[in-house]
């Protein structure tokens, strides 16, 4: 049996650039790993796909992104065996932290691991961008640029600018679609054309240690339709800011809160004080930004 741990990301910026020909949206993102883990086991078993979870909401059948995983890989590298797969599920569902994508990312490197690595990282590659977005992110663990409809992936340097920054994750208890959010961006057009290049000037304000300038910077372009239906998320946003948040965004489609604090106590005392002023049955985490040291509530 191989076990696995399959980290959860955020979008410290995500810039659309407008809508492809293809249907897909051209984009800019800079996307960074989170230490909050689902595991996986695997196991080499019979002749078909077995896929089971402790989370009985998901799926596990060809609607999970394990399982597609799994059946894409299997096929491409033409093996008759089949695998029996275990999700411990603790990433929050559809909450624009990548929790399936990167379950899909580690199947892929699990099964070419237990089956002698039969595929090259550019095959590999190739299959994760063909079943997302981001899990071609996944296969790698560190900050990344992705662009095109994020499967190009340039992965980079841990930031300066965060070497003792905390991460507050906050999930309100409910999920935002992102083919909706997608859907909705029609409605509001600064945010579905925008302006290139603002992915690489955050990471060079990241790179060079400029935490403040990087403060204004971060941004997302489904944040106004998703904050337009739920004004909650703008209100948590506002008092993370106003009680010592340096930066509050929400991560992909949402959703997730993020915000950036200076310094573990720091973080564990706002999370705190969120928790006095909303009183809020919500799915919340501390991380320190580069090493996984992680507190969940």
């Amino acid at each position: 049996m191989l076990e696995k741990n399959s980290c959860c990301k955020v979008n410290l910026l995500l810039n659309i650039l407008g809508k492809r020909p293809d249907g897909f949206h051209e984009l800019e993102t800079l996307m960074h790993p989170v230490g909050l883990y689902d595991q996986l086991s695997f196991n080499r078993v019979g002749r078909a796909i077995k896929l089971t979870c402790n989370d009985p909401i998901l799926p596990v059948h060809s609607r999970n992104l394990a399982f597609r995983a799994a059946a894409l890989f299997l096929k491409k590298a033409a093996i008759k065996e089949g695998v029996r797969i275990h999700l411990e599920k603790r990433i929050p569902i559809a909450a624009g932290l990548g929790g399936g994508s990167g379950n899909a990312a580690v199947t892929f490197l699990a099964l070419n691991e237990i089956f002698g690595h039969p595929l090259a990282p550019a095959t590999l590659q190739e299959l994760a961008a063909s079943l997302g977005s981001d899990v071609p992110f996944f296969l790698q663990n560190r900050p990344a640029l992705a662009m095109g409809h994020g499967e190009i992936i340039q992965p980079l340097e841990f930031f300066p600018a965060l070497r003792q920054t905390h991460i507050i994750l906050i999930h309100p208890g409910f999920g935002i679609s992102t083919a909706w959010a997608y859907q909705q961006l029609a409605r509001f057009p600064e945010a579905q054309n925008g302006r290139a290049g603002r992915a690489a000037k955050l990471a060079a304000l990241l790179r060079a240690g400029d935490a403040s300038g990087a403060g204004r910077e971060f941004y997302n372009s489904l944040e106004p339709p998703a904050l337009h239906k739920y004004p909650l998320l703008e209100i948590f946003q506002e008092f993370l800011r106003e009680n010592g948040a340096w930066t509050t965004l929400m991560s992909g489609s949402g959703s997730t809160t993020f915000a950036l604090v200076d310094g573990k106590d720091a973080a564990e005392r706002l999370l705190e004080s969120f928790k006095a002023k909303f009183g809020l049955k919500c799915w919340t985490a501390t991380v320190k930004m580069e090493d996984g040291e992680k507190a969940e509530g």
